[in-house]
C-alpha cells in the first residue's frame, strides 16, 4: 500500500470515525420514538458539533481535501484497477461530499441557529435529515473502503499470478536447456 492509497484510506476512516460518534445520537433520532429527550439530546449533539473551534472544522475541511487529492492522484496511473477501482471511490467520494455540501451544512444551521421563520417543527425535521444523510454518508465511506480493499486484494492476485507464471516459464526454459543439452551428447 502506498501513499495515496493511505491518504485514502485514512480520510475515509477519519470520517467514519466522526459519522459514528454521530451515530450515536442518529440511531435515536431515526430508530425509536422521538421524545422530548432524543430531541433535546439531539439539538444539543449537534450544536457543540456545529460550534466547534475552527482548528477542529479546518481538520475535518483538510481530510476531506486529503482524501480527494488522493483519489485523483491514485488515477495518475491509468489502468484497469484505476478505472474500476479507483475511479467508483472517486465518484462515491465525491457523492459523500455533496451529500455533506448539501444537506449536512445547511440543516446543521438549521438545527443550531434557526431563522426566525423556522419552527420548532422544522428543527426536527432537518435533525432527522441530518441523521438520514449520515447514514448515507457512512454507508458511501464503507464503500470505498471495501473498494480499497477489493483493489489490495486484486493486485496482490496478479502480482501472485505473474510469479507462478515466470515460475513456470523459467521451468520451460531449464527443461528446454536440459534437452538440448541431452541430445548434444
Amino acid at each position: 500500500m502506498g501513499f495515496r492509497q493511505g491518504a485514502v484510506l485514512a480520510s475515509c476512516s477519519f470520517f467514519l470515525g466522526v459519522l459514528f460518534i454521530c451515530f450515536f445520537v442518529d440511531y435515536r433520532i431515526l430508530h425509536q420514538a422521538l421524545t422530548e429527550d432524543v430531541v433535546e439530546d439531539g439539538f444539543q449533539f449537534y450544536a457543540t458539533f456545529f460550534n466547534a473551534p475552527p482548528a477542529i472544522k479546518a481538520l475535518l475541511h483538510g481530510f476531506i481535501g486529503v482524501g480527494i487529492v488522493g483519489l485523483v492522484a491514485k488515477l495518475y496511473k491509468w489502468d484497469e484497477s484505476a478505472l474500476f477501482f479507483d475511479g467508483s471511490s472517486l465518484v462515491a467520494y465525491i457523492f459523500a461530499v455533496s451529500v455533506y455540501l448539501a444537506v449536512t451544512i445547511p440543516s446543521l444551521r438549521t438545527v443550531v441557529t434557526p431563522a426566525e421563520v423556522d419552527t420548532r417543527d422544522d428543527r426536527i425535521e432537518a435533525m432527522r435529515i441530518l441523521s438520514a444523510g449520515n447514514t448515507i454518508m457512512m454507508v458511501v465511506l464503507g464503500a470505498i473502503l471495501i473498494l480499497q480493499g477489493g483493489q489490495e486484494y486484486a493486485r496482490r492476485a496478479e502480482l501472485r499470478e505473474l510469479a507462478r507464471i515466470e515460475e513456470a516459464e523459467k521451468e520451460k526454459v531449464a527443461a528446454r536447456a536440459t534437452s538440448e543439452k541431452d541430445k548434444k551428447e
